[in-house]
């Protein structure tokens, strides 16, 4: 099974060689047929210390880095 890649911005990096990344989707709505925006938070494992707040990222699903951190960011200005 391939390994799932999402885009998104960067909404805090204060933990070290962490990120968080907030991924927004756009789906239309079953009953109502009104188009939806959802958006979900994912963190990330990072090395590059010099990404901030507000860049947009690529992210990559890898093993886990810890209970929560299950993601890698693959590239930066992604959008």
């Amino acid at each position: 099974m391939p390994k799932r890649v999402m885009s998104g911005v960067i909404v805090s990096n204060k933990t070290p060689k962490t990120v968080t990344v907030k991924v927004t989707s756009s789906f239309l709505h079953p009953v109502y047929g009104k188009t939806v925006k959802k958006s979900k938070k994912y963190a990330a494992h990072c090395l590059d210390e010099s990404l901030k707040e507000g860049d947009a990222v690529r992210i990559i699903e890898s093993a886990p880095f810890s209970k929560t951190k299950k993601w890698l960011v693959l590239s930066n200005n992604a959008i």
